[in-house]
């Protein structure tokens, strides 16, 4: 059973909470959006495919050329593996992923015409797609907010803004967050989370304790940034 047909309900006070977190976020980081460098659907299912255990940054420094090279999903579906190893060989797990971009692709040709799956179902039958990616997909190429992407800023945060109680359980996480803010806004707030863990309470070496958000909605106890 899927996190969208089990997930907890949320008292509330805490619905109104987490109003108001969303908004004061979205005050901090306006420009707030998917990092990833995409054009095309198969462009940011690749992308997120690749990043797994790797950096945005890195997926975005390798993403041109090997688009370029390979520009359509055909052209992937068309290739092998060690094809694609060149272009992304600066990336964590390349020989795994090379085989997994190959493989979804050619699923993707061959099973849904040469699109790209626009359901959570569809999509985790992809080679390298997970619930996470699938989540990064819809609601980033098609509007569709089937859950919210919890990686590990969201995962960190959402324990440290006390919207969970489920330290490190991403399925859970995903629950509580679900359960507390709007369909509509389950994209835009894991992209709020994000940013918000990136640039201001990062796992270490941050000053997170003089940010407002911090400052009114965290929980210090909680807060990784007290860890040296």
């Amino acid at each position: 059973m899927s996190p969208a047909k089990q997930f907890p309900t949320a008292t509330p006070a805490q619905k109104a909470r987490a109003t108001r977190l969303y908004k004061a976020l979205e005050a901090a980081w306006p420009n707030a959006t998917c990092e990833l460098t995409w054009t095309k659907p198969h462009e940011l299912l690749i992308s997120t495919i690749l990043s797994a255990q790797s950096t945005d940054v890195a997926v975005n420094a390798a993403a041109p050329a090997l688009f370029a090279a390979f520009p359509s999903v055909e052209a992937f579906a068309a290739a092998e593996p060690a094809d694609i190893e060149p272009y992304i060989a600066t990336i964590g797990l390349f020989r795994n992923k090379a085989k997994a971009v190959v493989e979804s692709m050619r699923r993707v040709r061959d099973e849904y015409g040469g699109e790209v799956p626009r359901t959570m179902k569809e999509l985790i039958t992809l080679r390298g797609v997970a619930r996470k990616t699938a989540n990064v997909v819809l609601g980033n190429a098609f509007g569709v907010n089937e859950g919210v992407v919890v990686d590990t800023h969201v995962a960190r945060l959402a324990w440290r803004f006390d919207l969970t109680d489920h330290e490190g359980k991403v399925d859970r996480i995903e629950q509580d967050l679900m359960a507390r803010f709007p369909r509509a806004r389950w994209t835009m707030l894991s992209h709020l989370l994000v940013f918000h863990g990136r640039y201001a309470c990062k796992a270490r070496h941050c000053t997170c304790g003089d940010h407002p958000v911090c400052a009114r909605y965290g929980r210090p106890e909680r807060c990784s940034c007290a860890t040296p």
